[in-house]
Order: C-alpha cells, then sequence, then structure tokens
C-alpha cells in the first residue's frame, strides 16, 4: 500500500509593525522643489510564500487623515475635499494581484492601489523581503523597500493654482515610498 506525499506548505503571514512603517510621498511644489510627506498610521499583513514569492500576497491601508507634512496649514488642506477628502474617504488601501521576481532581493509587484475611492493599477519597485531576524523581544521580523510613481489626477486629486509666472502650484507625479517592517504573526 502506497501513501501520497503531502507537499509541506512554506507559506507564513506577518502583519505590518505601525510603529516602524513608513508610507511617504514626494510631490513638486511650484515646479522647483519636492515637498515630502508621510502618514503615520499604516496596517496590513504579507501572506509570504518561502518556496515562490510570485505566490505571496499583501495588503496595506493607510489612514488618510494620519498625513503630515511639518505644515499645519498645508495638512488641512490635504486632508480638505481639494485633496484627499478624509471625511468622505477615510483610508487609501493598496492590494496586490501579482509579483514578479527581478533579481534576487528584488521584486515587482503589482496591484490595486485606491486613493479617494479611485481604484488604479500600480506597480512597485520592491528591496526584499528581507531575511527573517530575532529582535530583543523574541519576535521574528522582516522588511521591505517598496518605491512607486503615480499621477495624481488619475486618482481625482485634481485641485492645482497657476502661478503669476507660469506654471503650477503642485505637481501631477507623486513619488510614494514605503519603508516597513512585518512581524510573522
Amino acid at each position: 500500500m502506497s501513501t501520497l506525499a503531502i507537499p509541506q506548505t512554506s507559506t507564513t503571514t506577518w502583519n505590518i509593525d505601525p510603529a516602524h512603517a513608513s508610507a511617504e510621498f514626494k510631490v513638486k511644489h511650484m515646479m522647483i522643489a519636492h515637498v515630502k510627506g508621510h502618514f503615520s498610521k499604516v496596517t496590513g499583513a504579507l501572506v509570504h510564500d518561502e518556496s515562490d514569492r510570485t505566490k505571496s500576497r499583501v495588503e496595506a491601508t493607510i489612514e488618510a487623515a494620519s498625513i503630515e507634512t511639518r505644515e499645519s496649514q498645508r495638512d488641512a488642506h490635504l486632508k480638505s475635499a481639494d485633496f484627499l477628502h478624509v471625511e468622505k474617504f477615510p483610508t487609501l488601501s493598496f492590494q496586490s494581484t501579482d509579483i514578479k521576481v527581478v533579481d534576487d532581493g528584488e521584486l515587482k509587484v503589482q496591484g490595486d492601489l485606491t486613493i479617494r475611492g479611485v481604484t488604479r493599477t500600480v506597480t512597485f519597485a520592491v528591496e526584499g523581503p528581507t531575511p527573517p531576524t530575532k529582535d530583543p523581544w523574541g519576535n521574528t521580523r522582516i522588511a521591505v523597500s517598496a518605491t512607486t510613481k503615480i499621477n495624481r489626477k488619475d486618482f481625482g486629486l485634481t485641485w492645482n493654482a497657476a502661478l503669476e509666472t507660469g506654471g503650477i502650484l503642485v505637481g501631477d507625479e507623486v513619488t510614494i515610498t514605503l519603508d516597513v517592517e512585518f512581524i510573522r504573526a
């Protein structure tokens, strides 16, 4: 009598550590310099298939009202209906749909990014995940760093103002950078 071999799963679940997660952005201001900001409240999870990273999945949610640019009036404007409209759209979210291995330690993660109720497909260039490591409190951690560029108008973020000297106040291209530590669930 023969027995069937049951394949061993190598899938682990990792939760974003909000205390060690950064969602940053930068956009041109007055066509001459970048304004940078970040969101301080990021949650989510990674289901990591260690035998085939392309079968992994990641999702993240950002609290829109946690936006900070070190300028309170600008932050209030970014939270208003002119931009994120946080009362109507309290979160931004990302859910992966496809993962490709580019090189050892480099991935392309494609997925659905939702901002202001509009969902578009974006691709993040990802470094990681890092090898697992134990922290001083006994948790196992991994980390990733991910970057993408979007056109803010694709997500309904169309507010702008013309400058007297020509040009516009806020650029259309936004660079998004995520630096995230995950803790094994």
